[in-house]
């Protein structure tokens, strides 16, 4: 049984003692009635008792009878009128239908008398029984609540709204600016950078990595530790070790093992090489005409087979053990490689961005003298230090913008607007907030664009270096959200409505 088919039989079974309780009302009322005429019939026999006493009592005064009563009482038979002489009208009162349960009796049994008690007073079993639980004030006011609170609205902001949301985004193209700027150069990835040290460490020592030997550097000697301990089968560094199917090198062997990405694809191509031991990389090659000239690049998934790989087994006695040690050395591999490798020279080549891997699969345009696509220059950024730690710098000036928005549009809503702080929380349903944010992060993108550019000097892998990838994303995602609520203003939120509807009807079945 459905979750849905079982909220409906609880649903229809609270329609059933639904009219229980009306036929037990209805035969209360009844009931009342009965008595109200008895007890009226009764105060009007008293009344018309007491005046014929009164007419007795005159009577015998006016004749002055008197009654002398000594040894010998009246007998009954003189005094009382026999009760087969009365004639009392009676109205018969049915008894109600019940529903009988024991103690041991289940929800399957109970549902079971509901149904026959559904059938002995035709009582349908509609598709949606919930309707019969309201009465139609009740479905009014639901359905005005809904249009009023799940109705896609379009943004009403004022010109301080923008000027707020314009002033944040500023603020964070700054902070993007001046102090994230090239890989490894800026301040915020300095300051990433140490933080991904200090990461790898404590996640080394939570591994029981004991620390560098003397004169040795805690990173590279913590690096090497989760090396050793997280091999993983599909960690080649050279062309030579794929059989020269394609060109790769130790700055860009990250990016082209898409094991390597630390996303949900990252995840899915490791625990399949792991399982099948084989390894998957991106191969970008040169696409020529008949004449030999060269008309553009294409990209192609390759499949390396690696069963001859005796140094990596992957551990585990059946597929769920299997599965959580494929999981952990995807995880402890990539610990190994987001700071860069152990015998690396400098900073070192990292992993990539969350999903940026992709992007070598996007063969358009031609850029620079040699007409490379986007997806080698996307490559040649990132043997350039575009990487994991680099991101999370190109997070903060966007995180900045984010909170500043949000904070700025709440203190608006309190102390402009005179709205309680209840109501000034700012999620992302509000038309206004969302407008606010989407002109913040496009503000950011601008002054993140321009400097790009005016640094670059038109150099493509130059102008990618020094764009905030992060901002676009977060930009792109806020401008598909206004789009789609500027195209549906007017119409229900229909996920909305049915948690609504769900939450409402869950509330009902419990009370």
């Amino acid at each position: 049984m459905s979750k849905q088919d079982n909220l409906n039989d609880q649903a229809f079974t609270m329609v059933v003692q639904k009219h229980q309780l009306d036929s037990a009302q209805a035969h209360l009322g009844r009931l009342s009635a009965e008595i109200d005429i008895v007890l009226s019939e009764q105060e009007t026999n008293l009344d018309a008792l007491e005046a014929l006493i009164t007419q007795a009592e005159a009577s015998v005064e006016h004749s002055q009878i008197i009654f002398d009563v000594e040894d010998e009482l009246l007998y009954e038979s003189t005094l009382l009128i026999d009760d087969r002489d009365i004639d009392l009208p009676q109205t018969e009162i049915g008894a109600l239908d019940r529903i009988e349960i024991a103690g041991d009796t289940d929800w399957v049994q109970y549902f079971n008398h509901i149904e026959a008690y559904a059938t002995r007073h035709q009582i349908e079993y509609k598709k949606d029984p919930f309707q019969d639980l309201m009465c139609p004030s009740q479905k009014i006011e639901l359905e005005k609540r809904i249009k009023e609170d799940f109705c896609l609205k379009g943004a009403n902001c004022d010109k301080y709204d923008y000027m707020i949301a314009g002033t944040c985004g500023l603020i964070g193209g700054l902070i993007d600016v001046l102090f994230v700027g090239l890989p490894g150069q800026g301040a915020l990835t300095k300051f990433t950078d140490e933080m991904t040290d200090n990461a790898v460490q404590k996640f080394a020592k939570l591994n029981g990595w004991k620390g560098p030997n003397e004169g040795k550097d805690p990173t590279n000697s913590a690096i090497g530790f989760l090396e050793r301990n997280f091999k993983v089968n599909y960690d080649h560094r050279h062309g030579v070790d794929v059989g020269g199917r394609f060109d790769m090198s130790t700055k860009n062997h990250h990016i082209k093992s898409l094991g390597h990405s630390p996303d949900l694809v990252g995840l899915f191509f490791s625990i399949l090489d792991q399982f099948n031991n084989t390894a998957h990389f991106v191969g970008i090659f040169d696409k020529f005409n008949e004449s030999g000239v060269k008309v553009g690049e294409y990209s192609k998934l390759i499949a390396i087979d690696t069963s001859d790989n005796e140094s990596f087994k992957l551990v585990g006695s059946n597929f769920v053990s299997k599965l959580y040690c494929g999981f952990i050395n995807w995880l402890g591999h990539l610990f190994s490689d987001v700071a860069g490798s152990s015998g690396a020279q400098g900073r070192g080549s990292g992993i990539p961005i969350p999903f940026y891997s992709l992007l070598q699969f996007l063969n358009f345009g031609e850029f620079g003298k040699h007409k490379q696509s986007f997806a080698k220059i996307a490559v040649q950024v990132f043997e350039q230090g575009y990487d994991f730690r680099h991101g999370m710098a190109l997070a903060i000036p966007v995180l900045v913008t984010e909170l500043l928005t949000r904070a700025m549009w709440a203190v608006k809503q309190r102390f402009y607007h005179d709205k309680a702080w209840a109501e000034c929380i700012p999620t992302a349903n509000n038309p206004e907030l969302r407008r606010m944010l989407l002109v913040g992060h496009g503000s950011l993108c601008l002054v993140d664009t321009t400097d790009a550019a005016l640094r670059s000097g038109g150099n493509m892998v130059q102008f990618m270096l020094r764009s905030n990838i992060i901002a676009w994303v977060r930009f792109g995602t806020l401008a598909l959200k206004d789009l789609k609520a500027w195209c549906r203003e007017g119409d229900l939120d229909i996920e909305a409505v049915d948690a609504y509807l769900d939450a409402e009807y869950k509330r009902m079945l419990d009370a």
